[in-house]
């Protein structure tokens, strides 16, 4: 009997319950739709950072950043019988391994310290380089000016080589980013994201071997292959190992790794490390292994994946910013407005019923059975509504997958590898914008968001049935009466 009732009093008002249903639907489908994209920008954020801290990598322990306006930038020094002469122009190649001067540098003790702190499970220290080659032609007895007059003499206390002034030579300056690392503590760091693609990797007796891994970017774009040698500041380096990250779309930490003995001795620099990678023995204890770290190293900079990540900007960053807040705050207005469409349509349709709730009731209908009528019609309603926006936030992740639009991240890079966004992990100096590779954008299908879906819809009924109920609860016999009369 209610049953009945209830499928014909929906078939009667066809078009009502197509208006509320095609609202909940919108309304359903955009939360899924919303809710799928803000899950697929989290995770191309993850598999951004993932270039730059490594599985697993869940702090990093930096140099402070140094005063820019102080101190000496890179420079080159040549010995008086440096490069070769022809007669008529010198020929000059040197190459020359340093740390990053914008940023300082950690004693290796500060590894032992990070390691020995409560709530860290694993550290590994790094030092990141620059390998700057500096080769090309001067010409002897200095440069001349441009017009080909004499140049003039030099003032006092000034060196003969500064009195000149325009061409007569050419020179060029190349570089590559080099990261030393542990080679029997790949575990946590940036090796961690990485695998070699070809020849082996570091082993144990690397320790302090003319050995160097290669990113295999920098070996295509340079034909480097495993076996060919490298100059590192100066020094035949052999490359043993190719290496590739384990997310297809972003880059390794660095172009070349060699192991830090290695790294520390051809720099000319004492046992010292930019970078400690820090791996916290659960997610719970990360701000707390932060704090302790920052105590005990007041001159370092310790940093955390969730402030990386605050650093990333770019297409990546807007659409993170677009989707998570006004894709939120629409779906909630949208779903707002279709809970009050149906409500508003609801108590219309009960109002237009007047005389059909007056006259049951007279008949002996109870007031319960009339709120049950009325609630029964607009739960259907919901789920109906439920069902169509199951179906289109289906179709719109399916679209979106299908489609793999592509978004951009860069971010304020602290580092020189090619993978570098932010900076922590790398440990080199100066604020600048450092692109990474760009990342494919996909909507998860997320379970509990398709039932929470459903549920939003059925409870989307129950709101417009509650109220219609009660109107039609208040309704007395003697008004239909006088409305039939």
């Amino acid at each position: 009997m209610y049953g009945t009732y209830l499928r014909r009093e929906l078939a009667g008002r066809k078009k009502q319950t197509a208006i509320v249903a095609i609202g909940l639907a919108i309304a359903i489908a955009l939360v899924i739709v919303v809710n799928a994209l803000t899950a697929g920008v989290r995770d191309a954020q993850a598999q951004a950072l993932a270039s730059v801290y490594g599985v697993g990598t869940d702090l990093t322990v930096t140099g402070a950043a140094a005063d820019p306006g102080q101190g000496e930038g890179p420079r080159f020094d040549f010995d008086a019988d440096a490069g070769q002469s022809d007669g008529e122009t010198t020929t000059l190649a040197q190459s020359t391994l340093r740390t990053d001067f914008l940023r300082g540098t950690l004693d290796a003790s500060v590894l032992d310290t990070v390691a020995a702190t409560d709530g860290v499970a694993a550290a590994s220290g790094a030092l990141s380089l620059t390998n700057s080659t500096f080769s090309g032609e001067v010409p002897d007895g200095g440069f001349t000016p441009q017009d080909g007059e004499q140049p003039a003499a030099p003032e006092e206390g000034q060196n003969p080589s500064d009195g000149g002034q325009g061409g007569g030579g050419s020179f060029g300056v190349d570089s590559f980013s080099v990261l030393g690392i542990d080679p029997a503590a790949t575990s946590v760091g940036p090796l961690a994201s990485a695998e070699v693609t070809d020849g082996r990797g570091f082993d144990a007796d690397d320790a302090e071997a003319l050995v160097a891994l290669v990113d295999s970017t920098y070996a295509g774009a340079n034909e480097i292959a495993v076996g060919d040698t490298i100059d590192v500041a100066g020094s035949d380096v052999e490359v043993v190992g190719i290496l590739g990250s384990t997310s297809g779309s972003a880059d390794t930490a660095a172009d070349v790794y060699l192991p830090l003995r290695t790294a520390q001795t051809l720099a000319g620099v004492d046992d010292v490390i930019s970078t400690v990678y820090v791996q916290a023995d659960s997610a719970d204890s990360i701000e707390a292994v932060q704090s302790a770290l920052s105590d005990a190293l007041p001159d370092a900079t310790v940093t955390s994946q969730s402030e990386l990540a605050s650093t990333v900007s770019g297409s990546l960053s807007s659409a993170t910013a677009l989707i998570t807040d006004l894709g939120t705050w629409l779906s909630i207005i949208v779903l707002a407005v279709a809970v009050l469409l149906s409500v508003l349509l609801t108590l219309s349709g009960v109002g237009r019923r007047t005389r059909e709730f007056g006259t049951l009731k007279a008949i002996g209908w109870s007031n319960g059975r009339v709120v049950r009528q009325v609630a029964g019609e607009s739960m259907v309603q919901g789920l109906i509504g439920g069902a169509v926006g199951l179906v289109l936030g289906i179709a719109g992740i399916v679209l979106i997958n299908v489609l793999r639009p592509t978004v951009a991240a860069s971010g304020a890079s602290q580092g020189t590898g090619p993978g570098s966004v932010g900076g922590g992990p790398t440990g080199g100096g100066g604020m600048f914008q450092s692109p990474v590779a760009d990342v494919v954008l996909q909507a998860p299908f997320t379970p509990w968001v398709l039932v929470a879906a459903i549920g939003l819809a059925v409870l989307g009924g129950l709101v417009a049935g509650a109220f219609g109920g009660w109107r039609a609860a208040r309704l007395s016999p003697a008004e239909a009466l006088r409305s039939v009369a």
